[in-house]
């Protein structure tokens, strides 16, 4: 098979989630507080769906069980990868995420969870919360306990086309008026540190996870540098962002067109602005702003037209 796999998004509401997914990617969303489009997801708390061919209707994690030519020589029991993209209207937990063997161990085989982050979007004056000040766990708990969060918690400025790596064990937090797209490990194990004592709607606090928490963060903190690295073509150019043991994460600013060779795994592809197509052998294959898509084992040589923005990935 050499032609992409076009998946149909599934949709997570969150209490800190806003109306971004439906006014800017056009998604047919209801709900006015959609925090998170799982885009390309086989994780079963949301899975996508193939949207045209003849696997039409299969979930992913299904292609992935029943067809896994299509995903080249991979030793994972799971399909690896999860891409979403994120509409932090309100601030969100401040959080952490385990490692593999942590997770593994304390979360019923579950990936642990690093990630990353590309800002499509963001208010002007928009931060994130990235990472802590303190020495030690015991410094670190000290800060937890008295609730001295402006002094525990390093808070950086953000602006579109920003891009974060965000280790396991790293103390994180997207806040209010920020849009990102997340390449991460595919797994759903977040423990929370800090909720700003928000309630539901009966007056109930979320749930904190501050001894698994505490437990896995990493002390002190250890900032990840991300270069970025330009490659510039007649027809757009191509930023490599990060190639890391989990995953590898580039964009494609295509202004007239490129062309690649499919030599991975598996590539899955995001597009955040414009319109064009890709081109393979087996034929053209129109895509546009909101389109998520996988270009499978075995693709090969392929090119992409028009003037287009994608942001792309594989393990």
């Amino acid at each position: 098979m050499k032609k992409p796999i076009f998946l149909t998004p599934t949709f997570q509401e969150r209490i800190w989630g806003g109306t971004k997914l439906r006014s800017e990617f056009n998604y047919e969303i209801e709900s006015n507080i959609t925090g998170e489009c799982w885009a390309v997801s086989a994780h079963p708390n949301g899975q996508s769906i193939v949207r045209s061919g003849v696997f039409t209707g299969k979930t992913l994690g299904e292609l992935w069980n029943e067809h896994r030519e299509l995903f080249g020589d991979l030793e994972s029991a799971t399909f690896p990868l999860l891409t979403k993209i994120l509409d932090a209207n309100n601030d969100l937990s401040v959080q952490v995420h385990p490692n593999d063997e942590y997770a593994r161990v304390n979360e019923d085989n579950e990936l642990g969870k690093t990630e990353c982050w590309y800002v499509i979007d963001c208010e002007e004056g928009a931060e994130i919360i990235f990472g802590h000040n303190a020495d030690s766990k015991e410094q670190l708990v000290k800060m937890i306990n008295n609730g001295d969060w402006d002094d525990l918690l390093r808070r950086v400025k953000v602006k579109p086309g920003d891009f974060f790596y965000v280790p396991s064990g790293t103390i994180h937090a997207l806040c209010s008026g920020v849009l990102i797209l997340e390449t991460q490990q595919s797994s759903d194990t977040t423990y929370r540190v800090y909720d700003y004592d928000r309630t539901d709607d009966v007056g109930t606090k979320r749930e904190l996870h501050l001894g698994k928490a505490i437990e896995v963060l990493t002390v002190p903190h250890m900032d990840v540098a991300v270069k970025p690295k330009t490659d510039i073509y007649p027809g757009g150019k191509v930023t490599t962002y990060l190639k890391d043991e989990y995953f590898s994460v580039y964009k494609w600013d295509v202004d007239k067109n490129l062309s690649f060779n499919q030599d991975q795994s598996f590539l899955i592809g995001s597009v955040l602005e414009g319109n064009g197509e890709i081109v393979t052998e087996e034929g053209i294959f129109i895509i546009s702003k909101g389109d998520h898509f996988i270009l499978p084992n075995g693709t090969g040589r392929f090119e992409v037209k028009g003037n287009v923005q994608i942001i792309t990935s594989h393990p």
